[in-house]
């Protein structure tokens, strides 16, 4: 593409951020990654700024100040909701005037040059939650505005009542009151030129809940790889122990305690070749190494605590099955990540880990009940233990499934619906 006709794009990314995890992280990528392909424009929040600085101080980043009295409000209030296990409803209520904050003044910087047609196209990124309006969209009435991707909601299945509650799950409610209560939210998915969707429960929901219409919303898995997770090779075996990986936040939904329980559950022959790494830390680890001791595994599984995204590379690298039996995933970057290293995949059917593992690339459990996935769970490690053409089939078939969530995939695939939307 010709610089001098690129799109010019006005990027709104309040959570974005090269140095942390989940979304801020994935905000980051999209940014980085489009902006290589098109003339973008970043706003985003000053919270960001050192980090951002450090990486593109010749960019075009405007970063939004925070005042005062929303500076104490996130200090005093909002970590309340962080103690221990995250509540993330809570959370996710108590940051929202924080974000308001943010989203007015947003629109009042940006709304004349949008009016002028400055920009080809406004993308707002973040909060990928669906359930925070965007007041810029006002602004866009000869500017096309392209929203998401979007992600969650997704629900507990019906048999983990428990779990659900230790999630907090029963503040749930908050979401509907806050999609009443908000000024702009329905405004803000109705009048989008495009709404891209993360999972397909997600694009569901808003088409029943929010009237969102077909043609205004698209299928758009929110998360990508880097290329240094991607290799050429499928795995071959070199030894007779095979290398199962967990990776994630030790919190009750993870259910690594299922994990666990399967394969405490193994034949004695099984439990010979096989060794779980667990990469993580979280509030359920000291339950966790306390079953492990209970069940005599000490032998076969190890913690070894919280480690830096890019440095887990090393852990899916050196693995041979990643076994994730979460119960309830928005994204599940981890999971791109195992299948670009090669890795057969064995996860819970139940949001967007079930949309990215295939019948070819690993197995799907429905989250039928705590004991039928542990049941499961043993008997698909047991078959690809034992069935080494299919686990390096699997291996194989991961490899090329990776390759279409590679950041760089991504970001010509959103570079190309900005040129649907500016015609």
């Amino acid at each position: 593409m010709n610089k001098s006709k690129k799109i010019k794009v006005l990027m709104v990314v309040e959570q974005c951020n090269p140095n942390w995890s989940s979304v801020p992280l994935e905000g980051y990528k999209y940014f980085q990654q489009i902006s290589e392909l098109v003339d973008v424009t970043l706003v985003t929040h000053e919270r960001n700024q050192k980090d951002l600085k450090s990486r593109h101080s010749d960019d075009n980043i405007i970063f939004i100040p925070e005042s005062k009295l929303a500076q104490k409000y996130y200090r005093n209030i909002v970590t309340l909701a962080s103690k221990g296990t995250i509540n993330w409803p809570l959370a996710h209520t108590l940051s929202y005037p924080i974000y308001a904050e943010f989203n007015h003044r947003v629109y009042q910087q940006f709304k004349d040059e949008v009016l002028q047609r400055k920009y080809d196209i406004v993308h707002a990124l973040t909060p990928m939650i669906p359930r925070y309006p965007v007041k810029l969209i006002n602004a866009c009435q000869n500017t096309p505005f392209l929203l998401g991707p979007v992600n969650g909601g997704v629900p507990f299945p019906p048999g983990f009542q428990k779990i659900a509650k230790k999630e907090f799950a029963n503040l749930n409610f908050l979401r509907s009151i806050g999609r009443m209560l908000i000024p702009g939210y329905l405004q803000t998915y109705q009048k989008a030129d495009q709404v891209l969707s993360g999972s397909t429960y997600t694009l569901n929901w808003l088409k029943d809940s929010l009237k969102v219409s077909d043609d205004h919303i698209d299928l758009f898995y929110e998360n990508g790889i880097d290329p240094t997770f991607l290799t050429d090779q499928p795995k071959t075996r070199t030894s007779d122990r095979v290398n199962l990986l967990f990776v994630g936040r030790l919190v009750p939904y993870k259910c690594a305690d299922i994990l666990i329980d399967a394969i405490a559950q193994l034949e004695n022959s099984i439990q010979q070749k096989v060794h779980l790494t667990i990469v993580g830390d979280g509030s359920e680890r000291t339950a966790l190494e306390a079953s492990v001791k209970q069940l005599n595994l000490q032998e076969l599984v190890t913690f070894t605590g919280w480690v830096k995204q890019e440095q887990t590379l090393e852990f899916y690298q050196n693995s041979d099955l990643f076994c994730f039996p979460s119960i309830r995933e928005f994204g599940g970057a981890v999971v791109l990540e195992a299948m670009a290293c090669g890795l057969p995949c064995i996860v819970v059917n139940n949001g967007g880990i079930g949309e990215y593992v295939t019948e070819t690339t690993g197995f799907k459990i429905e989250p039928i009940s705590r004991d039928f996935i542990r049941d499961e769970l043993t008997q698909k490690i047991q078959t690809l233990v034992e069935n080494e053409p299919l686990w390096q089939s699997m291996s194989a078939q991961s490899i090329q499934r990776a390759k279409d969530f590679l950041w760089t995939t991504k970001a010509q695939k959103i570079v190309n619906i900005y040129q649907q939307l500016s015609r």
